[in-house]
């Protein structure tokens, strides 16, 4: 009688256990090289924006190191929740100078052989100024490097390349009011 009820606990158990073993295995994490090989990143671009302008009271331009790129799916299956983070650094420089983590493939995923939607990153710290033409001579406007980072599916974030950032500067400074005189008629006598 007791043999019969631990083989009946143990069928249950297993019976239990079964799908929850099946399901862990298809929840595989993807190897560094497995990732690489599933997606590439297409349509580089980077500049500098304004994180900070104002003209009053005191004249202040802070600008920040962007890319933009979408990835093209090289794998069989959609990619999705599929996260960037984005380090940004002086050139030269040990240490990073600002950074971006987002989220990018969500609610619509990137299906085989396809391209994703323009995704943006913008770093949190870069040089400051007063104006546009503050940044002709501005030692803290160094050049920028920002290495790309990729993880989906529970990975570590995968290196996918380094690059240099352009010094081109997508900005414009609000022009001056210029206020137009109104001239006066004179007042015709009754």
């Amino acid at each position: 009688m007791d043999h019969g009820r631990k083989t009946i606990g143990l069928i249950a158990c297993l019976a239990i256990l079964s799908p929850l073993v099946v399901f862990l295995a298809s929840c595989k994490v993807p190897a560094d090289e497995e990732i690489k090989k599933s997606l590439e990143v297409v349509d580089l671009d980077s500049k500098w924006m304004a994180k900070e302008y104002r003209q009053w009271p005191h004249p202040k331009l802070t600008l920040v190191p962007v890319i933009t790129f979408r990835i093209k799916n090289l794998s069989s299956v959609p990619l999705k929740y599929v996260n960037f983070n984005a380090l940004f650094k002086e050139q030269h420089a040990v240490e990073n100078r600002g950074d971006c983590f987002l989220a990018a493939i969500r609610k619509k995923p990137v299906l085989p052989g396809e391209l994703s939607d323009l995704i943006t990153m913008k770093s949190n710290f870069g040089a400051e100024g007063m104006n546009l033409d503050s940044f002709k001579n501005n030692l803290g406007w160094q050049t920028f490097t920002v290495k790309l980072f990729v993880q989906m599916k529970g990975s570590r974030h995968v290196l996918l390349g380094e690059w240099i950032v352009s010094r081109k500067i997508d900005f414009k400074e609000d022009q001056p009011v210029q206020l137009k005189e109104i001239k006066k008629e004179p007042e015709k006598k009754k």
